[in-house]
């Protein structure tokens, strides 16, 4: 089963891993400042592509964000069309700017 674990950078930064039998399988890097929450990027292994790790990320990340009352700054392709595509469901986390 994958696991989600934080893992804290350097002045607010800092990455959620997924990892499966103690293999890193994919990365959600971020960054908090303040009350928003920033992602800059999603990225699963190769050999692992298709299998919804992406998802199991973005869903982290969202918990985390509700729990702390933070709003979502999604710089990352994947969290912008994933709000985008369902913004019922991110309506609390994000508020699209004109012509995003």
């Amino acid at each position: 089963m994958a696991e989600v674990k934080w893992e804290p950078g350097q002045k607010g930064r800092g990455a959620l891993i997924l990892e499966e039998n103690n293999e890193k399988i994919g990365e959600m890097a971020m960054s908090v400042s303040g009350n928003a929450l920033t992602v800059y990027h999603t990225e699963v292994d190769p050999k692992h592509e298709g299998k919804g790790f992406a998802k199991v990320l973005l869903e982290a990340m969202v918990k985390h964000a509700r729990e702390n009352k933070l709003q979502v700054v999604p710089l990352c392709p994947y969290v912008h069309a994933q709000f985008k595509r369902h913004p019922e469901l991110y309506k609390d986390l994000w508020t699209p700017k004109e012509g995003s």
